[in-house]
């Protein structure tokens, strides 16, 4: 007598090796669907034709379904967000190497990113939300570019609507007289600390504007990058180098000037 799992098996015409070999289909595909779901991409995956087996031995296909998740909503692909290790590396910018960031030490929301706008505000302006160290730059179609800042010191903070009045690249820092009374050792520079990377204020600065006069206040770049998502600047709201680049230079594209609001 064959021991069961010997004896052949027959089915719809098909020998046990072709059973087999169908059933294993049938369970890869039915993995790969698993993964798919548990993964909440709204997007498609074309998957091999799957299908019941028929007395004749055909395989017609079954439908795949193609309905949404709905969980992750889609947003679009910019050419300078990509993955952490190509927007963080090493470069040479008007002479300077600015030094790659370890972004593996960044917490992943202060990385660079497309997210789905959360503040209503018109396409080309900037939001910085102090509570959450985060500043967006509004685009079209719902959806916004955030990126992880460093805010004010307790009692050094400002909020309210204004406007960028003008941008430099690798500006001339000039502490506060306020400041040089706090650290004296910083008189050394009333005159303005040339660009460099060094520089408090970074590889760029945005210079914010309050009813045609200069607040004092910046959003601009810095080498502390471990700062971001803190809150240790002297008011201004301060970026990973990086960072600061690419807003710059969204903001330089504009044809008007940029309104910010921050709060």
């Amino acid at each position: 007598m064959r021991k069961p799992q010997d004896q052949k098996l027959s089915f719809g015409g098909l020998s046990d090796s072709s059973y087999v070999l169908s059933r294993r289909a049938v369970l890869s595909g039915l993995g790969v669907m698993t993964l798919l779901g548990a993964s909440g991409c709204s997007q498609t995956l074309e998957l091999p034709s799957l299908g019941t087996v028929e007395p004749s031995g055909g395989m017609p296909p079954v439908g795949v379904d193609r309905m949404s998740t709905g969980s992750i909503p889609l947003v679009s692909i910019d050419s300078n967000i990509t993955d952490n290790g190509t927007m963080y590396a090493s470069l040479i910018d008007n002479g300077f190497v600015i030094p790659a960031v370890p972004f593996q030490k960044v917490k992943p929301e202060f990385r660079r990113q497309i997210v789905l706008d959360p503040t209503g505000e018109a396409p080309g302006t900037i939001v910085v939300r102090l509570n959450e160290r985060h500043l967006y730059w509004v685009q079209e179609g719902g959806e916004a570019i955030r990126y992880g800042v460093g805010i004010g010191k307790a009692g050094f903070e400002w909020n309210g609507r204004a406007e960028i009045q003008y941008t430099k690249q690798w500006p001339t820092w000039t502490p506060p007289k306020e400041m040089i009374a706090r650290k004296p050792e910083l008189v050394k520079w009333s005159g303005g600390q040339p660009g460099g990377l060094d520089n408090p204020l970074g590889a760029r600065a945005h210079y914010i504007y309050k009813d045609g006069r200069d607040t004092g206040y910046r959003v601009h770049g810095s080498p502390e990058w471990w700062s971001i998502g803190t809150q240790a600047s002297s008011g201004c709201v301060r970026m990973i180098n990086q960072d600061v680049i690419d807003l710059y230079n969204r903001v330089k594209a504009s044809p008007t000037r940029v309104p910010i609001v921050v709060a």
